[in-house]
């Protein structure tokens, strides 16, 4: 078998977004100056940038960006131009800026934005778990702010809770989260060096572009019986064993492997 390739520079959403934004921009400023010369009519700034958010929005979608960065698209410059005329100091948009940054850096980094599991998908996760030994052993791949890992370590406090994330402060809020639970871990480690061999259940909720490698890896790494859970998204080209509908305002779904 062929292992995945490692995704190119064009395949991060973040320089393909950028794009989008720049030739929006570029669109913008030739419609001014055809609108402004030929017919004599200057848009305002919150129009102008309401058509830059428009046409961001829809290069973005013919660059191949995923749904979830449309609104962004569409959005950032109308939000910069409503802030801009609130006054605010720099320092608060440096820190909205980190604070999105820090929130997110797997959106820009490893394409998984920032997703969390609902009730219906603990309690779908909490009847999945309960035939096993108690103690089984179970990791979540980008734990995000560890809802699932938390409530789940209490229901099963015989078994282990391991959850590996990358963005700085959502790992800072997990880790304290997850401080008094001696059966849950939360490691700042990226999921490609986290090892799966050893956990009855590996669970995921990230985005269509990891899928592929996700599975080498499992296929590679994890024991036989073992059970890999997707939270909606599938794997190109593999049925998965059992398929549990959710029923959220998502219309999410848990895809299930079982090695």
């Amino acid at each position: 078998m062929t292992a995945p390739s490692h995704p190119t520079l064009w395949q991060h959403p973040a320089l393909r977004a950028l794009c989008a934004q720049l030739a929006a921009a570029l669109l913008v400023v030739l419609l001014l100056v055809i609108s402004s010369s030929l017919l004599a009519y200057r848009p305002s700034q919150m129009a102008a940038g309401l058509l830059h958010g428009g046409l961001a929005a829809l290069l973005g979608r013919r660059l191949g960006l995923p749904a979830w960065w449309l609104p962004i698209n569409a959005l950032f410059v109308p939000a910069l131009l409503l802030l801009n005329g609130q006054q605010l100091p720099p320092n608060a948009l440096l820190g909205a800026f980190v604070l999105l940054l820090l929130l997110n850096w797997n959106s820009f980094r490893e394409r998984v934005p920032l997703y969390l599991s609902g009730q219906k998908t603990i309690a779908a996760l909490d009847a999945l778990l309960q035939p096993l030994p108690a103690n089984f052993r179970y990791i979540d791949l980008g734990s995000g702010l560890a809802g699932s890992l938390y409530q789940l370590s209490r229901r099963y406090p015989q078994a282990q809770f391991v959850g590996v994330e990358t963005a700085p402060l959502v790992f800072a809020l997990a880790w304290i989260r997850c401080l008094l639970r001696p059966n849950c871990q939360i490691r700042y480690r990226n999921l490609w060096q986290q090892p799966l061999a050893g956990y009855d259940v590996v669970y995921c909720f990230l985005s269509p572009a990891p899928m592929p490698r996700l599975w080498a890896k499992a296929r590679a790494e994890m024991q036989p019986n073992a059970v890999l859970i997707s939270n909606s998204f599938a794997i190109p080209g593999v049925t998965p064993s059992e398929q549990i509908e959710l029923h959220d305002w998502r219309a999410s779904q848990l895809l299930i492997w079982r090695m």
